[in-house]
């Protein structure tokens, strides 16, 4: 099924009917985005990732989503033609001094790609406080890099594989619109990105699940499958702003049952998922935009959340929660 969505999504795309279908501006409605796919392997997020990281602060500064941007305009989406020599070209033309602006300005298509993964890469690198040691001797220290942290808490082992648009039975036949990790009953689940909790509570498909949106609105991120009786972090509630790294429930294989707090999930794990939301009227609908987070699952490995335990209220906390 994705493979036929991306073929009709490049055929929209080169025929020139995209602009009308993505961004309905031929109708006179709305002017936003209302179809994308993210497609980036994982080498060409870590390539332009660590550009982007060793390059900030010099007087050429490469914007990692500018250069990915690019090379999605270029290869019309599809990274299998991803080629670590074509990223090289865009660095070096950028180091030499050529504005992006001017690179991208016959690429009928840039802004657009621009558009999907600014969406989606937006909070993801910036400047953030790194903490360390343990008790009373916690430091931090300012840096820029990864600064969204990996939904499951470091020490913690699990496993994955690419299960995006997987078929699913229950209810009725749908696709898989997140990402699955295999872990413990009971692994404390982390906050990726800063944002407002929007929703808790139970989902006959979700089982106890939390819905939390990114502060620019863009992003919309959905954790499922929480542990029975105690699917939440005690501190958690409703509307509340939480942050990067922060331990806002627990593992558990929840869902599966229109009766709460019903465990018909086998194998325990953390459904976590990310919507793109370019307009408010796509937050809920028949067209919203899910992708997928293999490859960002993987380049999140490399910002994991440190976290202690609480012995009297058997809690976990970060590092940093503590403070």
């Amino acid at each position: 099924m994705k493979k036929i969505l991306s073929i009709i999504l490049a055929s929209l795309i080169f025929s020139g009917a995209a602009i009308f279908c993505l961004t309905g501006a031929s109708s006179g409605k709305k002017d936003f985005i209302k179809y994308a796919e993210f497609n980036v392997t994982y080498p060409a997020l870590e390539k332009a990732m660590n550009i982007d990281i060793d390059t900030y602060g010099e007087d050429i500064h490469i914007n990692w989503i500018e250069v990915l941007a690019y090379l999605g305009a270029k290869y019309g989406g599809d990274f299998k033609r991803y080629s670590s020599k074509d990223m090289d070209d865009i660095i070096n033309r950028l180091k030499a001094g050529e504005k992006i602006e001017a690179i991208t300005g016959d690429m009928k298509y840039y802004n657009y790609y621009n558009q999907v993964y600014s969406a989606v890469l937006g909070g993801m690198l910036g400047e953030y406080n790194e903490y360390s040691g343990e008790g009373e001797n916690i430091t931090s220290e300012k840096k820029y890099g990864l600064k969204c942290c990996s939904p499951i808490a470091a020490t913690f082992p699990f496993s994955d594989f690419d299960d995006f648009g997987a078929s699913r039975s229950y209810g009725y036949k749908r696709q898989h619109m997140g990402h699955d990790m295999m872990c413990a009953v009971g692994t404390p689940i982390i906050c990726v990105e800063d944002g407002t909790v929007e929703c808790m509570g139970w989902n006959q498909y979700g089982g106890w699940r939390i819905g939390i949106r990114s502060n620019d609105k863009k992003r919309y991120y959905y954790y499922a499958h929480l542990r029975q009786n105690r699917p939440y972090h005690c501190d958690l509630k409703e509307g509340m702003t939480v942050h990067a790294g922060e331990v806002i429930g627990y593992a558990g294989r929840t869902g599966y049952s229109a009766k709460e707090n019903v465990n018909n999930i086998e194998t325990p794990h953390l459904h976590w998922g990310m919507e793109l939301i370019f307009d408010e009227s796509q937050k809920e609908c028949d067209n919203e935009i899910w992708i997928d987070l293999y490859a960002l699952t993987k380049l999140l490995q490399k910002h994991k959340s440190k976290t202690v335990r609480v012995a009297e209220t058997k809690e976990y906390y970060s590092i940093f929660q503590k403070q």
